[in-house]
């Protein structure tokens, strides 16, 4: 058990089961807290409510696309770290969603080693 991730909230969110729960292991086994939504509403409340020290958040999300999630919060003034995970690989994509205030945009299928060392960076440099 790592603890890179210890007294840190993380939350994902993902609308493919599978993805959602090796992710999630990947962090615990790091002494993560983590939260976990499937949809972008999910993603809001979590946020809204936890105020998690950092989103894993996946572009393409029923109720709510990552991209929306990324604008409402922006709105909101909230300001947590996000990376956005996606399997779209246009540049178009990637320059909006780092606009909208997304700190790292990873292409699926990324590995659980990068995805852990892009959010420790992102912890670790504010």
């Amino acid at each position: 058990m790592g603890t890179r991730f210890s007294n840190r909230t993380i939350a994902i969110v993902d609308d493919d089961p599978d993805i959602l729960q090796s992710v999630e292991l990947a962090f615990r086994h790091e002494g993560a807290r983590t939260l976990v939504a499937g949809d972008g509403l999910g993603a809001l409340h979590l946020v809204r409510e936890d105020r998690p020290d950092l989103v894993v958040l996946d572009m393409m999300l029923p109720r709510s696309s990552g991209l929306l999630v990324l604008e409402k919060l922006a709105e909101e003034r909230i300001s947590v770290p996000v990376i956005m995970v996606t399997a779209n690989q246009g540049r178009r994509h990637r320059e909006f969603a780092l606009g909208l205030g997304a700190r790292a945009y990873l292409v699926k299928p990324v590995s659980l080693v990068r995805l852990l060392d892009t959010a420790a960076s992102l912890l670790e440099h504010g």
